[in-house]
């Protein structure tokens, strides 16, 4: 569309010192609200999904990426399941489970929680709580020894510490009644997430099901190299084993949280984009008025055989020269405070003396940041377009500017 005549005269309009204070201000203006609306995306986006990665890494510290269940029955043969499973795609581990719903009591304290029984020596295959014990080791936990470990907060409702005894019940079924078993605290841990800590219980397996009356554990649970690829590698895992058994998936099993997230970020994109959309605006005035002040520059262009075409193509230019430099700007910006989060936050605490996340309120003490290259392609070709738009009804109304109009009364 545009030749080198047009693009050279809208470069020199768009450098030229000539213009009024005015317009020079609203074009810096203009310049600085795209920088400013692109950096800002790409900071708190690259926030949002620091806090995203964030909250799944400790989700998943203590579940699995996937599970592989029995539908509340024992397993036939766990140990076979596991071999079975020995070798599937991205497959990095496996380990066998039982979760039951139970009530967990000391005196007059009361807390339900999730009674999960592991096996202490493959439990590291699918998580990191050995990671999370703030007392005791998970190889505490012995077949037979009824032994417990608790979450911290959970610890803290039943108000227990190591080596304390609690009441565990779970239903003994339709017309049963409740089975009891006390066990001893042999560890507490705090992954950091208050559903885990607060809700969460782990025994030994073979304690599970001997209160259950269960021959085996319930399922197994899968940790795979990319957790993002966890749904269709679970299915690849599933495929393996025999007829009767339910997989279920991490985004499935916490698709409240990250669904949240998704739309918290959606909205934060669209909220933060209205500062690009209003130096868009700006740049819209900025090229009405300059439009309006070169008529004559017009009028002349045009009788020296300059095309409507061409007189588009020079304010394009010089529209698309403000907010490509805008956005260049903002994305540089952008980068710099993302990639660089971890310091400038520390620095703005100690300087300031205030903490940004409280440590003694949130699990998170710290602002995580992690800039994916899709969202910083995205938004700068968001404000790319939104730059080029700006200049198409500035460009048409100059292009369609009469010469001989423009010039009666020069």
């Amino acid at each position: 569309m545009f030749q080198p005549l047009p693009i050279f005269v809208g470069l020199r309009y768009s450098l030229a010192r000539e213009h009024s204070f005015f317009v020079s201000f609203i074009t810096w203006v203009s310049l600085l609200g795209v920088a400013v609306g692109v950096a800002a995306l790409i900071t708190v986006l690259s926030v949002m999904n620091g806090f995203e990665t964030e909250l799944r890494s400790r989700l998943l510290s203590v579940s699995a990426h996937a599970t592989i269940s029995a539908q509340g029955a024992s397993l036939g043969d766990w140990r076979t399941d596991l071999a079975q499973l020995s070798g599937a795609p991205g497959l990095a581990g496996a380990a066998p489970f039982l979760d039951t719903d139970a009530m967990l009591s000391r005196g007059a304290s009361m807390s339900g929680a999730v009674l999960r029984g592991v096996d202490p020596a493959l439990e590291a295959n699918v998580s990191t709580i050995g990671e999370s014990m703030r007392e005791g080791r998970l190889s505490d936990l012995q077949p037979g020894h009824n032994r417990i470990i608790l979450g911290r907060s959970l610890a803290d409702q039943l108000q227990v510490g190591l080596g304390d005894a609690v009441t565990v019940m779970i239903a003994g079924g339709a017309a049963a009644a409740p089975r009891l078993q006390q066990f001893d605290v042999a560890g507490l841990f705090e992954v950091g997430l208050q559903e885990h800590d607060s809700t969460i219980a782990l025994v030994h397996w073979q304690d599970a099901a001997a209160l259950r009356e269960l021959t085996g554990p319930t399922g197994i649970r899968l940790k795979f190299t990319d957790v993002l690829d966890a749904p269709r590698l679970a299915q690849a895992a599933l495929r393996r084993l025999g007829p009767g058994l339910d997989v279920r998936d991490w985004t499935q099993e916490n698709e409240a949280y990250f669904r949240a997230i998704r739309i918290e970020k959606t909205m934060m994109g669209l909220i933060l984009m209205l500062i690009v959309a209003v130096a868009v605006f700006n740049i819209v005035a900025t090229l009405v008025m300059v439009v309006t002040d070169k008529r004559t520059d017009i009028a002349i262009l045009r009788t020296l055989g300059l095309s409507p075409r061409g007189v588009l193509g020079v304010f394009m230019t010089q529209g698309l020269l403000i907010g490509w430099i805008g956005t260049a700007i903002g994305v540089v910006l952008g980068l710099a405070l993302a990639l660089n989060v971890g310091v400038i936050v520390p620095f703005l605490e100690n300087t300031f003396g205030f903490h940004i996340m409280d440590p003694d309120v949130y699990y998170i003490a710290t602002i995580p940041s992690e800039t994916h290259a899709r969202d910083v392609v995205l938004i700068a070709l968001a404000g790319l377009l939104l730059t080029f738009l700006a200049t198409i009804y500035p460009s048409l109304r100059a292009a369609h500017t009469a010469p001989a109009e423009a010039l009666r009364y020069e």
